[in-house]
């Protein structure tokens, strides 16, 4: 003898099921996604989206715009807290690039940042104050030519959420940060000083960074 069939739900109560089991999965992925948002969470700067410029004054007559073409770094950041740590950027100083050959040579020798010597730049820093909904001030230091200074940066916190192109670390389109900051330090006090006393070449470095990075 067969067994019975069960009963076969109403139409009506297989839909409405079915509505209950999607409203379930979408309130879990919102609340996964809060949680996560709500945690400390490490960034890696995509290298692709970092930029690193600077200017630096020319015998008084104007600025020399230029920047590093190559760098990486990564950060911990809570966004519920605002809370920043463990930042760490990475230059490549021989990338340097001000659109000009000859001029980009001489930045690359001992007379500015030896570049044979010593190829890499780090911004390091443990924390930052908070100052405003989305703007820090982060207090670091800056290695240059094996010296280490303090360096403030003013950072502003653009945007946060699922990037909406890909490339890069974005192929999956994942969750990301973009960030802006600014800051200035005199190169002297690297020992950089060509330049610096007649006049010639600005003491003062203004910092232009800007950066998108993905959250793991």
């Amino acid at each position: 003898m067969a067994a019975a069939r069960p009963a076969r739900l109403p139409r009506g109560v297989r839909i409405m099921n079915r509505i209950e089991l999607s409203v379930a999965i979408a309130a879990l992925a919102l609340v996964t996604a809060q949680d996560l948002a709500a945690k400390p969470a490490r960034y890696d700067i995509d290298p692709d989206h970092l930029s690193v410029g600077f200017l630096v004054d020319h015998v008084g007559y104007a600025k020399v715009l230029g920047m590093f073409r190559a760098g990486s770094g990564s950060y911990v950041f809570d966004e519920q807290t605002g809370a920043l740590s463990s930042v760490r950027i990475e230059i490549d100083t021989a990338s340097v690039f001000t659109n000009h050959r000859k001029r980009d040579d001489h930045l690359k020798s001992a007379d500015f940042l030896n570049s044979a010597e010593f190829p890499k730049m780090t911004f390091t820093a443990d924390g930052a104050r908070r100052t405003g909904d989305r703007t820090f001030v982060i207090d670091g230091q800056l290695e240059i030519l094996g010296r280490r200074n303090p360096v403030t940066l003013q950072a502003t916190w653009n945007k946060s959420g699922e990037h909406a192109m890909g490339g890069g670390l974005f192929s999956a389109k994942p969750y990301a940060m973009g960030v802006s900051a600014r800051g200035s330090f005199k190169r002297s006090a690297w020992g950089m000083r060509y330049g610096a006393d007649n006049g010639w070449v600005g003491d003062t470095v203004e910092l232009i960074i800007e950066i998108e990075a993905k959250r793991e």
